[in-house]
């Protein structure tokens, strides 16, 4: 230590240490104030920050729209022929009884008809009655020609025998077709099967009376069960796409896991104004005789694919006052809501038909209060959306 030093008087000494405390309070005083700025600020950038939403972006599945269509039918036989009785009477006997094969002309069942053979009998009779008076009344008329020649008779009287043998002779073709029309009725007194096929029901028995006509009981249904048809109600927005002679696949609750094939018809080519639905009829081949006509049935259409339609989450449409839409990314990460059609509700994801395009970035599931222009943070891509976005 120097001697100066030794000797520092103390005041100057105190005031020394005073302001070198004064210089520690003020650091300190800077720092904490800095501190508090900086954290001031952080805490500014937090809650701006904070402010941006955050959302989940996922590309539209486009250049599909293909996929399964699938609608409820129910199977009929192809040909089926309900049997009615042709002619009044009492049922004899019955031959065949459902679920028995038949062939075309097989017999089924006859009627007794005791009213109709007596019918018969007296048609029998007035025919004999209207061929004598025919045959005397042409007899007449040749002998008066050949009086006519020697002027033993007037021409007057000719003509009348000539006449009377003209209108026996329509009274005995009458007869005739009479006796023939009974004929035919006592012919229906068998009933036959129209075609090969199965009887699908038998609703007589021995001995019930049978009235004429097809306001009476049905007797017998024929089916041809070989081949079904099946009749299905197809919307509106899919009806372009079922082309005649297409392949579709069916399903029956009877053989669950087995799956049978079908054939695309026709269609009636117009849309019922009730429904909204046009009529497909579809063929089935059923030789080995599993499908039961009469059963509940699923038929699945495979529909071509569509470039102008896109599959996207369901949970990407926002449904308010200003209708249906979606929220769309440009590149500055920029909100633009975009309205869309929906041409097909698969559950989870919806077809969309218009109203967007191949390469949009939308969000899924939109916050509320999302409006146009917003800016949004994008979260990392899905694993599933990253491989999409590759491909």
């Amino acid at each position: 230590m120097s001697p100066d030093t030794l000797h520092t008087p103390p005041p100057r000494r105190l005031r020394l240490a005073g302001i070198i405390a004064a210089i520690v309070v003020l650091a300190i005083v800077v720092a904490g104030v800095a501190t508090r700025a900086n954290d001031s600020h952080k805490l500014r950038e937090w809650t701006d920050d904070q402010a941006v939403p955050t959302v989940n972006v996922v590309s539209p599945e486009g250049g599909q729209g293909g996929g399964d269509l699938n609608l409820p039918g129910r199977l009929q036989a192809y040909a089926r022929a309900p049997i009615y009785a042709r002619t009044s009477g009492y049922l004899k006997y019955w031959k065949a009884d459902i679920g028995q094969k038949v062939k075309a002309g097989d017999v089924l069942a006859e009627i007794e008809t005791p009213d109709l053979d007596q019918q018969l009998l007296q048609a029998k009779a007035d025919l004999a009655s209207a061929r004598a008076n025919e045959a005397l009344a042409q007899t007449t008329a040749k002998r008066w020609k050949s009086m006519r020649d020697s002027d033993s008779v007037s021409k007057q009287e000719v003509d009348e025998k000539t006449g009377d043998y003209d209108a026996k002779h329509a009274l005995a073709t009458a007869a005739q077709a009479n006796l023939e029309r009974i004929q035919a009725l006592k012919g229906f007194a068998k009933l036959t099967a129209p075609f090969d096929g199965t009887v699908t029901a038998r609703e007589t028995d021995v001995g019930a009376l049978i009235n004429a006509g097809g306001g009476g009981q049905e007797l017998f249904v024929v089916s041809d069960t070989r081949k079904l048809r099946m009749y299905v109600n197809v919307p509106q927005n899919y009806a372009p796409s079922i082309r005649q002679g297409a392949t579709v696949k069916l399903t029956v609750p009877e053989y669950p896991g087995q799956t049978f094939t079908g054939t695309v018809e026709s269609s009636s080519s117009s849309i019922s104004a009730a429904t909204g639905t046009t009529l497909v009829q579809v063929s089935v081949d059923n030789q080995d005789g599993k499908l039961l006509p009469g059963a509940y049935a699923s038929v699945t259409f495979d529909l071509p694919g569509n470039v102008a339609l896109f599959n996207v989450p369901a949970s990407a449409l926002v449904f308010d006052e200003k209708g249906l839409r979606v929220a769309v990314l440009d590149a500055q990460n920029k909100v633009k809501f975009k309205d869309v059609t929906i041409s097909r509700d698969m559950g989870k994801t919806v077809q969309l038909g218009s109203g967007i395009a191949k390469g949009d970035r939308l969000i899924e599931s939109p916050p509320d209060g999302l409006a146009d222009g917003d800016t949004v943070r994008v979260n990392a891509p899905k694993k599933a959306e990253a491989d999409h976005a590759k491909a």
